[in-house]
């Protein structure tokens, strides 16, 4: 399901944004601050919990990666790609990831449930870096990957914008996401995690 393999194709498209970033004088670093940012914004919204803010939120979390695509490309374009960049890249993209769960758990009211979710999450990137970190290269498939999450994410708001009712069980479309990141996400890591050990034998 992964959306990462359209990569190049995002590529080709973000560049009058990127353009636009460069001849604003803008950092690759600086893109990526400004990204956690609006992830926190989304956060914000979700927890309001209320329709409009749902689907403000929804949008805010699509900038979010989109900025997160942005970064990169500047930095290639301004040849300034660097470990550290990387670093800080990966750093505010869990943060984000904690930030934005965090917020749609806390506009249900269901902490645990996101505390699930949002394990899953970020084992799923975890086992990204650390299949990296043993030389078989950034992992970016599996089940969901962080790009899936985000358009999920945007349209699990603008769904809930509409739908405000209880859905299954008496869950209503926020928390059906949740508990789909809760499930999924730990089986993306698990499949990433069987993938790897497997070409390390």
């Amino acid at each position: 399901m992964t959306l990462d393999k359209f990569r190049p194709l995002a590529n080709r498209v973000l560049a009058p944004f990127v353009s636009a970033a460069d001849s604003l004088g803008l950092s690759p670093n600086s893109v990526s601050v400004l990204s956690l940012g609006v992830a926190g914004a989304a956060a914000a919204a979700f927890v309001a919990g209320t329709p409009q803010w749902y689907a403000v939120g929804g949008l805010l979390v699509l900038l979010n990666g989109w900025l997160d695509l942005v970064d990169g490309a500047l930095a290639r374009r301004q040849n300034a790609a660097s470990d550290g960049g990387d670093l800080l890249d990966h750093v505010i993209d869990r943060y984000a990831d904690l930030i934005i769960i965090g917020g749609l758990a806390a506009g249900v009211d269901s902490f645990a449930l996101g505390f699930v979710a949002v394990t899953g999450v970020l084992m799923t990137s975890y086992l990204g870096t650390q299949i990296q970190a043993v030389g078989l290269g950034r992992a970016y498939g599996g089940l969901v990957g962080r790009a899936d999450r985000l358009v999920l994410i945007t349209i699990a708001g603008l769904v809930a914008a509409v739908v405000t009712g209880p859905l299954v069980a008496g869950y209503g479309v926020i928390e059906l996401l949740l508990v789909f990141f809760a499930v999924v996400g730990h089986l993306t890591a698990l499949q990433r995690f069987w993938g790897a050990w497997s070409d390390l034998d």
